[in-house]
């Protein structure tokens, strides 16, 4: 996953892979083609059109989808289609666009003031000068910048990003195609989902960024991909770029460990329970079931990737392995001439690494007891006391900068909650909170909910009937009153909130230590790990962190074990071999009929001669890269990724090159859905596509 920046050190190796372009380029943010990729927090999107047409995963807009859906008019069952740009709904209040237009290093000026600081002494001064940084890059309205760190706080780089606010909904597939397979095929080969929707981004009449009115245009991005119409094959050169949300290839072998024997199987064990909770709730009602699916989807990806990852992570043996890297690596350092300083805070790391696992189990649930409408009060109270303070004195995430995006997930809350079902999902998390040793219990948690868990799920009750805060105008009434009258209120859910905080910023502060003293000396690792890759001949990109990231390599098999064999391309025949008519194998009928009719145009593979769906490469990816645009060697738009292969998920800890595969939408399935099953020609007119 390497920095676009890194890319011409590598030439000689995209040109031999078969890139036709200048690898230089790929270091430009602004130019062509790294200038269409955006981010969409979370997951990745493109311009494919200069009238700010964008296209990602159905799963990453299925929020957006779901915002507009009701059990009358389910857009998530039946999909969507805008006529015209009027047409085009609100993906909601909350929805971003980040076109990332700066990229520069300032490691020495966040790390000015930490010199000769610990603990929480120097998480304060990293965190002042990245807020210091940040405010100043901000100054240029409508953009939105933020401090990322590379090689675990080894390099700083200052990212600026144009901030686009209205975002609209212009195409969505139905479920039976942009999710075919559901769960089941989820993590799986042969795979046959249609996985893509289209946005638009929209400005103000002034091209600035706006929040959502009827008056604003469509933006006009610096670029745009073009959609390539050429046949795909195995053996193809392939590239991604996107924004890959956190990879951990490089931590200590301890935390491989700890990941494979203690967090996974709990994760799976936590997240399969809640994933029961919430069905349990919305068991029978349409309209619960609405507002909890993209939660629950969520969820389901959650658990299969956990499992996934645990599954292999064991396979590649990734305890012994790490662990012997590790200890050869140590070894290569004591060799070294002045090592005994790196040598004194790597194993300074490691005493914070073993102290942090003490609570481990308590500090993995502690998030699920602040789930939707109590989390917003939790919230309202943090803001309402960060308002007191200059704003660079705020905490992280409270700043004036954030309240735009605080506002709009109290007003997306109201399309995705129910208070049966909050109810539900504490009580589940209360269980597991309350079957914790003493020793991780928290006096004010105990107190605020109740001694037992018989208490607290009584006091739930009383609770939530009492609230007003489910309603959307008195969340936003709170948000804009003064600070004393917001610390004051008298909501119950609000004095619950007031009840936990004090123990909630006492382990924030805890935490704030223990994380200064790990930037403080995981650099001292990081440049061990460098050096002995180094001499290995090994260059060393850092862990992906929500940074623009790009991977080569080519459309390629899998032979996952022994006598089994994978092709690299599926068809539509897939599709109806798959068929039952039941969820999540229920191909819509005007799917079927087109595949029968075996119309596919100009879209069809020369060589199959059918319809592709979806294809398989080696390219390096984890979560984030959902809806990254892949290209081909003269850098068109070929296909959207939406998802990994099973024997890979475990990427995110250990890349395994003999079984990590990349898998993505075909842009001929897309093109061919958008002429002849569910159409579109407007939008392939704006791709200068045929309709046909």
């Amino acid at each position: 996953m390497w920095m676009p920046s890194q890319l011409p050190q590598l030439a000689k190796e995209l040109q031999a892979a078969g890139f036709k372009g200048d690898p230089a380029d790929l270091a430009n943010l602004t130019r062509h083609p790294m200038s269409a990729v955006v981010s969409l927090g979370g997951c990745t999107a493109s311009f494919v059109s200069p009238q700010g047409l964008v296209v990602t995963n159905h799963h990453c807009a299925l929020g957006a989808i779901q915002l507009n859906s009701t059990a009358e008019r389910n857009l998530i069952q039946d999909g969507f289609i805008a006529a015209t740009m009027a047409d085009e709904p609100s993906a909601g209040p909350a929805a971003r666009i980040w076109v990332t237009v700066g990229f520069d290093q300032v490691t020495d000026r966040i790390l000015a003031d930490a010199k000769g600081k610990t603990g929480r002494a120097y998480f304060d001064a990293v965190e002042s000068a990245q807020k210091a940084a940040v405010a100043a890059c901000e100054q240029d309205a409508g953009h939105r910048c933020s401090v990322a760190s590379m090689y675990y706080g080894r390099e700083y780089y200052l990212i600026k990003q144009l901030e686009l606010k209205d975002i609209r909904l212009a195409y969505a597939p139905p479920r039976a195609i942009g999710n075919y397979g559901d769960d089941i095929d989820n993590f799986m080969w042969p795979r046959h989902t249609g996985d893509f929707t289209f946005y638009r981004a929209y400005v103000g009449k002034d091209g600035k960024p706006a929040a959502y009115s009827k008056d604003n245009v469509p933006y006009a991005p610096p670029a745009h991909l073009t959609v390539s119409t050429a046949p795909v094959k195995a053996g193809d050169f392939a590239m991604v770029a996107g924004y890959p949300g956190t990879t951990f290839r490089h931590r200590a072998a301890s935390e491989f460990a700890n990941q494979i024997e203690w967090l996974l199987p709990t994760r799976v064990d936590i997240v399969g329970g809640m994933i029961e909770t919430i069905e349990a709730a919305t068991a029978g009602d349409k309209a619960k079931q609405v507002l909890y699916a993209s939660t629950l989807a969520g969820q389901k990806n959650t658990l299969k990737r956990a499992q996934g990852e645990l599954d292999g992570l064991r396979r590649s043996d990734a305890v012994r392995v790490r662990a012997a890297d590790e200890a050869a690596m140590l070894a290569w350092l004591a060799k070294q001439p002045n090592a005994s300083a790196l040598q004194a805070d790597i194993r300074a790391m490691q005493a914070q690494l073993d102290a942090g696992q003490a609570t481990r189990d308590r500090d993995f649930l502690l998030p699920l007891l602040r789930p939707g409408l109590l989390g917003s009060a939790v919230t309202l109270r943090r803001l309402a006391m960060e308002r007191g303070k200059p704003d660079a004195q705020r905490e992280s995430g409270f700043q004036l900068r954030d309240e735009v995006l605080i506002e709009g997930g109290m007003k997306q809350l109201q399309r995705r909650y129910d208070p049966e079902v909050e109810k539900a999902t504490l009580r589940y998390a209360l269980k597991r909170y309350y079957a914790l040793p003493a020793a991780q219990r928290i006096a004010e948690f105990d107190a605020a909910f109740g001694a037992s868990e018989a208490i607290a799920s009584s006091s739930l009750d009383a609770i939530y009937h009492a609230t007003k805060l489910g309603v959307e105008a008195d969340r936003l009434a709170l948000m804009k009153a003064a600070p004393d009258a917001v610390l004051a209120s008298s909501d119950p859910l609000m004095k619950l909130a007031a009840a936990l905080q004090p123990a909630l910023l006492r382990l924030e502060e805890e935490g704030k230590r223990r994380s200064g003293e790990l930037m403080r000396l995981r650099p001292a690792y990081m440049q061990a790990l460098i050096g002995y890759r180094n001499s290995q001949g090994r260059a060393v990109y850092p862990d992906a962190n929500s940074t623009l990231r790009v991977s080569y390599g080519k459309v390629s098999p899998l032979s996952p074990r022994d006598g089994m064999d994978y092709r690299p391309l599926t068809t539509v025949a897939g599709i109806v071999e798959k068929n039952t008519g039941i969820e999540p194998f229920d191909a819509p009928k005007p799917l079927l009929d087109a595949i029968a009719k075996g119309d596919f145009g100009s879209t069809v593979d020369p060589t199959l001669k059918t319809q592709t769906v979806d294809f398989m490469t080696n390219l390096d990816t984890t979560g984030g890269n959902s809806g990254s645009p892949v290209l081909d060697a003269e850098g068109k738009l070929i296909g959207l990724n939406f998802d990994s292969n099973w024997e890979a998920v475990s990427a995110s800890w250990m890349f395994d090159p003999r079984y990590k595969r990349a898998i993505h939408v075909d842009m001929r399935y897309l093109r061919w859905l958008l002429a002849k099953v569910y159409p579109a020609p407007h939008l392939l007119k704006e791709m200068n596509l045929p309709a046909e």
